[in-house]
């Protein structure tokens, strides 16, 4: 083996490094969210602390894979599709660690409304569709990552543009709550940071599939439609 092979495959090792590091995050960050999402409509206070605690395992992931990152740039110096892959995965931990941080939300929101004087919860039905959705996207996104396939891509858009109509109608629910009894704001206040952190999560879950895209075509995707996005793929 010469010295130039040595290299290129050390390269492709640290780049699969990366990527399964990646996806390694990506399966905590699944994770941390359906248990937040569990703690807040089952009321699980040991499940809330554990998504709170875990947090800082979310933090950690995003710094060494950012180092990571950093090292191939001033060692490699990569070009062209490599270099594509490392913003990908530069963009994509942010948006991961993002998520994180709206699990933790979550499982906040639900230690206040399970507070001892307070034990009104309303509307867990949408929540928990709002989430199932949000979660699916998250999942979608990933495994497009895995196999650097971007044909989910215009399927979890529209999937975000349902995430936003189902946070749209919670809303207006919460809202009739609130001026049908004022004891019931303080509570449909923290659900509706919830169900925004939920939105939130969709909003992330969409940027890391149009990564994909301009990881594997070389399309800058953001801001377009549904329908635009399919036609770039098929080119």
């Amino acid at each position: 083996m010469n010295h130039k092979e040595h290299i290129s495959k050390k390269f492709d090792a640290d780049l699969e490094d990366v990527r399964t590091r990646v996806l390694q995050m990506g399966g905590l960050v699944e994770e941390q969210i359906e248990r937040a999402v569990e703690a807040l409509t089952e009321g699980n206070e040991h499940m809330i602390e554990q998504v709170i605690d875990n947090d800082h395992r979310v933090n950690a992931m995003e710094v060494k894979i950012d180092e990571l990152c950093c090292q191939i740039i001033a060692r490699r110096q990569p070009a062209a599709g490599d270099l594509r892959m490392i913003m990908t995965v530069i963009n994509t931990i942010t948006d991961l660690e993002r998520m994180g941080d709206e699990a933790a939300k979550i499982a906040r929101m639900a230690k206040l409304i399970y507070s001892a004087d307070r034990m009104y919860v309303p509307r867990f039905v949408e929540i928990k569709h709002i989430a199932n959705i949000a979660i699916n996207m998250l999942h979608k996104a990933l495994d497009a990552f895995a196999r650097l396939d971007p044909n989910a891509s215009a399927e979890i858009v529209r999937q975000d543009e349902q995430v936003d109509e189902e946070f749209r109608s919670i809303i207006r629910q919460l809202i009739t709550f609130m001026m049908e009894d004022p004891r019931k704001i303080s509570t449909a206040i923290e659900i509706l940071f919830a169900a925004k952190a939920i939105e939130r999560i969709g909003d992330h879950a969409k940027n890391m599939s149009e990564y994909v895209v301009y990881m594997v075509k070389g399309k800058d995707v953001r801001h377009v439609t549904a329908d635009e996005l399919e036609h770039e793929i098929r080119k």
